[in-house]
C-alpha cells in the first residue's frame, strides 16, 4: 500500500441496496473506519459525520477527490426483471462492479470485497450465475492482494420496493429457516452477509477468501 493511502478509510459501491445499506451502517460504526466514500447513482439516504457520497456513472466512473481507500465493498446489484434486460443486468452486475474496482485499484486499493452470489459460475448455462461467475473470474484475474468473494443464497430483508408477493416469500422464508439449518444454501438474512463482509474489511486476509452462504450463517 503506498504512502498516500489512508489506511482508514473504505469505499463502497451498492449501499442504496439491500446487503449494501446495512454494510455502510456498519462501517459507519466502525472505530477502525474513519471515513467512508459511498459511491452511487442515487443517494444512501444516510448521514452522518464520517460519510462522503459521490454520485457516478458507473459507465464513465471517476471517483474524483475521494480520499485513497484501504479497502473497496461492492454490494451492486440487481435482477434482469428490474433491470429491463439481460443486457442492462450485465451492465450493472458486471460492467460496473469492474469499474469500481478498477478505479479503486488505481487509487492504491489492495483489498477488495464483493457480493456475488451462490452458484456463481463462468460457464454456467444459468445466464444471471455465469454473469456473477464471469465477474468473479475478471476479479481474480486483477490479482489483488486481498480479494474476499461474498456468495450469498436467497437474500432475506425489506426492500422498498418489495410487492405483496415477495414480502410473503420472505415472510415464509423466515419461517422454514430452522427446517433449512442443515442445508448451506438455505435463506440468509442480508444483514449477516452485511456483517460477514465488513467483518473481513476490518482485516482483510490474503490471497482469494470465498465466504459461502453458509459460512456467513449466524451460528
Amino acid at each position: 500500500m503506498d504512502d498516500s493511502t489512508d489506511k482508514r478509510v473504505a469505499w463502497i459501491s451498492g449501499a442504496s441496496g439491500l446487503v449494501g445499506g446495512f454494510a455502510l451502517q456498519l462501517l459507519l460504526e466502525q472505530p477502525w473506519c474513519e471515513r467512508v466514500v459511498s459511491f452511487g447513482r442515487r443517494p444512501s439516504g444516510k448521514t452522518h459525520d464520517k460519510l462522503l457520497e459521490k454520485s457516478v456513472d458507473f459507465a464513465a466512473f471517476d471517483a474524483g477527490d475521494a480520499p485513497a481507500p484501504a479497502v473497496a465493498l461492492c454490494a451492486l446489484g440487481t435482477t434482469i426483471k428490474k433491470a429491463g434486460s439481460k443486457e442492462a443486468f450485465r451492465a450493472v452486475d458486471h460492467d460496473a462492479v469492474l469499474s469500481f474496482a478498477k478505479a479503486a485499484k488505481e487509487r492504491g486499493t489492495k483489498a477488495f470485497i464483493v457480493v456475488t452470489a451462490l452458484g456463481a459460475d463462468a460457464g454456467a448455462m444459468v445466464f444471471y450465475n455465469r454473469v456473477k461467475g464471469e465477474v468473479e473470474a475478471a476479479l481474480r484475474a486483477m490479482e489483488w492482494p486481498s480479494l474476499v468473494i461474498a456468495q450469498p443464497s436467497l437474500l432475506l430483508g425489506d426492500r422498498a420496493e418489495s410487492r405483496p408477493g415477495e414480502r410473503l416469500s420472505i415472510v415464509l422464508s423466515r419461517a422454514l429457516r430452522p427446517l433449512l439449518s442443515p442445508f448451506s444454501g438455505r435463506p440468509i438474512e442480508a444483514s449477516d452477509v452485511a456483517r460477514a463482509i465488513v467483518e473481513a474489511a476490518k482485516s482483510p486476509p490474503p490471497g482469494v477468501t470465498v465466504l459461502s452462504s453458509g459460512a456467513m450463517q449466524p451460528k
